[in-house]
């Protein structure tokens, strides 16, 4: 184990001494004159550009990889949504189509309306995620997994073998230099100190081309890589700007057909009875003797009904009830001359039967708001 130990230590030390010596050639000036690695400026420059660029044009990869990915992901769960959609809008147009509605067919035409403007939305959905996928994704993946960066990147390490390489040989110089000074006159260490000293400026000769070839080539990747990320954001931005731009016209064209149909109902002629009926029957006369009779305000023998105010109307006494555009009444009875009798919100009286439309399917809770 001693032996062991003392061997391990001596490798230590001869390991120290060689990193003492690389970092005093590279460091403050170099060893060995002016022939040295690292008091080349220019190689040292090349170098840090190199450096620069690697990281520059690496993290440029990773944030293509990045675009491609969310972009993909955004494709996937768009066309989930597409064909949600689409699913509605064949709802809407069907319901529209089959509707059996007894009151009218304004349902009807808004359901197909809105399923057809649902369907120009999904289209254009599918558009905007075609655009993403062919003229974002597709050019940043074809990018990403290109020769072009990877034979720039490979110029680039092999550039740093080289360098390395060099050091080692500066190493190698350094000590040759140093055996001479201990030996001068032996022409054999002379001339292994010259072999080493000519290897040491090939590879500097070959290095500096290298690191300049491989310097441009990754400058060029890298203007290249910021021109087309640059490109496909902006192409990605004016096709979700154009998808919404035509999504709006879509939904404004709807809004003002739903809109025109709403106020042509609400503008509908209201009907003359006001001035042209008779005064309401008491509730002693529909109640009591006449309430069987035949002649004009006498009721109709008909069910209870739901009616759904389409006109507004203000009672002029105390048995007439006051009704708003879209309450519902439960009607109980109707005379014929004009009136019905029944009761909205917790309170009864008279008013226009031709102020209502009769409903036979209500909503529940539109069936609370009566009582």
């Amino acid at each position: 184990m001693d032996a062991i130990r003392k061997q391990a230590t001596k490798l230590r030390e001869q390991v120290a001494k060689q990193q003492q010596a690389v970092f005093k050639q590279f460091g403050a000036g170099g060893y060995g004159g002016p022939d040295t690695l690292i008091t080349d400026e220019a190689e040292l420059h090349q170098h840090q550009k190199l450096e620069r660029l690697y990281i520059s044009t690496r993290a440029g990869k990773h944030f293509q990889r990045d675009i491609v990915r969310g972009v993909e992901g955004y494709i996937v769960t768009g066309s989930k949504q597409v064909e949600i959609g689409t699913k509605f809008s064949e709802d809407s147009r069907k319901y529209g189509a089959e509707n059996t509605c007894t009151s009218g067919s304004t349902l009807s035409k808004a359901a197909v309306n809105y399923g057809r403007a649902r369907a120009q939305m999904e289209k254009e959905r599918g558009n905007l995620l075609k655009a993403l996928g062919t003229q974002v994704a597709e050019p940043l993946r074809a990018m990403v997994m290109g020769s072009p960066l990877e034979e720039a990147r490979h110029l680039a390490q092999r550039y740093d073998r080289m360098r390395q390489e060099a050091e080692a040989q500066a190493i190698e110089v350094s000590k040759r230099q140093a055996k001479v000074r201990e030996m001068p006159g032996s022409p054999e260490l002379a001339m292994k100190l010259e072999s080493a000293e000519i290897k040491l400026q090939d590879l500097k000769s070959n290095m500096s081309i290298l690191g300049k070839e491989a310097a441009a080539a990754m400058a060029a990747v890298e203007a290249q890589q910021q021109r087309l990320t640059l490109q496909r954001l902006i192409a990605m931005v004016e096709a979700e700007r154009a998808y919404h731009q035509r999504v709006l016209q879509i939904l404004d064209q709807l809004e003002g057909e739903m809109t025109s149909e709403r106020q042509r109902i609400e503008a509908s002629p209201i009907p003359s009875a006001e001035n042209n009926m008779p005064p309401p029957p008491s509730y002693e006369e529909v109640n009591g003797m006449y309430a069987s009779q035949a002649h004009n305000g006498t009721t109709d023998s008909i069910g209870y009904f739901l009616g759904e105010v389409m006109h507004s109307y203000h009672g002029q006494s105390d048995v007439e009830l006051s009704l708003s555009i879209g309450d519902y009444v439960v009607v109980r009875k109707v005379t014929n001359n004009g009136w019905a009798e029944g009761e909205c919100k917790g309170k009864a009286g008279w008013f226009p039967y031709g102020y209502i439309e009769r409903r036979d399917r209500v909503l529940a809770s539109k069936i609370a708001e009566v009582f």
